[in-house]
């Protein structure tokens, strides 16, 4: 009988990578009943942490941010876990979601995040001069008016749509903050749109703050500072009512 070594390239057992056996273990913890299918993993360049994994031809296709190449093995096993709960449809156990959740929050880790994101990522901005309203003004007036000019310089941006899950958002990777569409328009206040670049105005001055596994978006002192705005509360309610 041939050794291993002797059998022709196309009959030799392929021996699996260490994240094949991982996600193999994983599948099996999830899934006992069910025979272990071959898993496709690549590490690819992606613009973000994201990871992602497919049923394709019986086989289940792995593709992980190449930023997680160097990750710890739990992490690994975390994200296997997650992955596969979430592809058939089961409970992700909150220990998995902790562990990664909490690997993601560590600061070298954020860094890395946020540079990947400004070298890869493409952030689509359009102009901050809509049919009725220009962000730019108004970003002014905010700035010194309720945080004595000392901002930073940011991107201003309208949606490209009328964008209603996302009326504002601050990207800090692209310093950039886009606010819908929807409030460039005659019938608008002009002290809701205020209100609401103010609000992402406030994001830049207080960053999110990380704490093991959780963020805060929304510090004690951002509230704070929100509702010392004029018409906080009639804002609010007009929000409501979109």
């Amino acid at each position: 009988m041939g050794r291993r070594s002797d059998l022709p390239a196309g009959e030799r057992e392929r021996i699996p990578s260490a994240e094949e056996i991982v996600f193999q273990k994983a599948f099996q913890a999830l899934r006992p009943r069910t025979p272990v299918p071959e898993f496709v993993i690549a590490f690819r360049p992606y613009a973000d942490i994201n990871n992602v994994i497919r049923i394709r031809e019986e086989k289940l296709v792995v593709g992980l941010s190449d930023m997680l190449r160097d990750a710890p093995r739990p992490v690994l096993e975390s994200i296997a876990v997650i992955l596969i709960a979430k592809l058939y449809r089961k409970p992700i156990p909150a220990r998995h979601q902790m562990q990664y959740r909490r690997f993601l929050n560590r600061r070298s880790v954020r860094h890395r995040i946020q540079a990947l994101r400004q070298v890869r990522g493409r952030k689509q901005v359009g102009t901050p001069q809509g049919e009725h309203y220009n962000l730019e003004e108004i970003f002014e007036e905010l700035n010194q008016r309720y945080f004595e000019g000392r901002l930073p310089k940011i991107r201003l941006s309208w949606s490209r749509t009328l964008a209603r899950a996302s009326l504002g958002h601050y990207d800090a990777a692209h310093k950039t903050i886009v606010i819908s569409r929807i409030f460039d328009r005659p019938q608008v206040p002009r002290t809701l749109l205020e209100y609401l670049l103010y609000h992402e105005m406030l994001h830049v001055k207080y960053p999110v703050i990380h704490r093991g596994a959780r963020r805060c978006f929304h510090s004690p002192l951002f509230r704070q500072e929100e509702r010392l705005f004029p018409g906080y509360r009639e804002a609010q309610s007009l929000l409501e009512t979109l």
